[in-house]
């Protein structure tokens, strides 16, 4: 019998290759069928992955930090004395590419119509470059062109280093600081992810903040009195940012105009809402989804991002709960920061920034008093919606947390 192949796992619809973080067992090590064999890093998370097999770990053929394409074999799993030579050697259709093994196929030979294969963010680099794709050999599933085969192709006519991805965080931004430790090679990859996600989605969408302040006491008063009550009945001590993704799970059943996206050259309204939370990683920064947040009960809410923020904190988030949110709420309020102008998290055409909670003199009526505020941020997509129908939404959600109580309405 022959060996079972792991390959690496397309976890993204836009997904083109991995890097191996961490392999979790030892080559001569047993496995079994669906435990924990190694960690990947996608352009969304860091993940775990699952042996697809039982056996022992025969072979590595990728170590940690390495960056292969999608589908490529990294390692065997089988029985000792299984032959793994032919598996793993390389052969005349193959290449070594940064110590893996991966198919060598002419990028032109494309499709039967003629037309190269290749990825969007590989054909952005061969623009920007001025390069040929029909000279670039592709590694990509079935020979298409990925983004790492530009770079090779840029470095070796300049005999410099790859080239940088359009957008992508300038070369001195990964630099050691001076007295500190350099970066591991995956946590520079997360940032180099987060700098082109980031740059792209500034530059393809307009993007417009709107600001309004927010008196919280009555919110404070029902954290108070209901926090407890919930804890009791349903085990969740509820927090200020459930309080807000339950708000803005509200608003957005009641303005349908925010929950849609930009496809094409139309706009999209989208039947479901489900509302992404910003949770901050140590090297990092990821976006789980709570699926139909305005059918949700504040409890239901409060449970659902207690518990994908603990699994993103240790990777055992799945790729589809990183997938498919409508809206996004990042908090930094616990960093004492009291406003700020949250990029989209795109294809999103609405993302709420929310400040800190801290008590100050207010206006109320024709007297001053001390209250507790908070600043929301909103920042969306002009050309899915525009300004006036975005501050009605975000009037609303500042409405419902004044009353919150209409929180804890179905």
């Amino acid at each position: 019998m022959m060996p079972t192949e792991v390959v690496l796992p397309r976890l993204g619809l836009t997904q083109d290759e991995g890097t191996v973080v961490k392999w979790l067992k030892r080559e001569g090590s047993r496995v079994a069928k669906g435990e924990p064999l190694f960690e990947v890093m996608t352009d969304k998370a860091t993940l775990e992955i699952e042996a697809p097999a039982s056996g022992v770990l025969l072979k590595i053929l990728v170590a940690e930090g390495g960056t292969v394409a999608v589908a490529t074999p990294i390692a065997l799993i089988g029985e000792p004395g299984e032959a793994i030579a032919a598996a793993a050697g390389t052969s005349d259709g193959e290449a070594a590419v940064s110590g893996r093994t991966v198919p060598l196929q002419p990028a032109a030979i494309g499709d039967p119509s003629g037309r190269v294969k290749i990825s969007p963010r590989a054909r952005a680099l061969a623009e920007s470059h001025g390069i040929n794709v029909r000279g670039v050999v592709g590694t990509g599933p079935g020979g298409r062109i990925i983004e790492r085969d530009v770079q090779t192709a840029v470095a070796s006519r300049t005999g410099g280093p790859p080239a940088a991805a359009p957008f992508a965080a300038p070369p001195q931004s990964f630099q050691p600081v001076p007295d500190r430790p350099e970066e591991s090679p995956a946590a520079a990859r997360m940032r180099t992810i987060i700098a082109r996600r980031m740059m792209e989605s500034l530059h393809t969408t307009a993007q417009l903040t709107l600001t309004t302040e927010v008196d919280m006491q009555e919110s404070v008063r029902l954290h108070a009195e209901v926090g407890p009550e919930l804890e009791r009945r349903e085990g969740v001590r509820v927090t200020y940012t459930d309080l807000i993704v339950r708000a803005a799970a509200v608003a957005l059943r009641e303005h349908p105009k925010i929950n849609a996206r930009w496809e094409g050259e139309a706009v999209r309204r989208l039947s479901e809402i489900h509302i992404g939370v910003a949770v901050a990683l140590d090297d990092g920064l990821v976006v789980p989804v709570v699926r139909r947040a305005d059918r949700a009960t504040l409890g239901q809410i409060s449970a659902a991002i207690r518990d994908l923020s603990d699994r993103a904190r240790t990777n055992r988030l799945r790729p589809e709960e990183m997938q498919g949110s409508t809206f996004t709420v990042t908090n930094l309020g616990m960093y004492d920061v009291d406003g700020f102008t949250p990029v989209l998290n795109s294809p999103d055409a609405a993302i709420l920034g929310v400040g800190r909670l801290h008590r100050r003199p207010a206006a109320i009526g024709d007297r001053i008093e001390i209250r507790s505020m908070m600043v929301l941020s909103l920042t969306f997509d002009h050309r899915v919606v525009d300004g006036a129908p975005a501050a009605q939404f975000l009037q609303r959600v500042k409405d419902v947390l004044e009353h919150p109580y209409l929180l804890l309405l179905p």
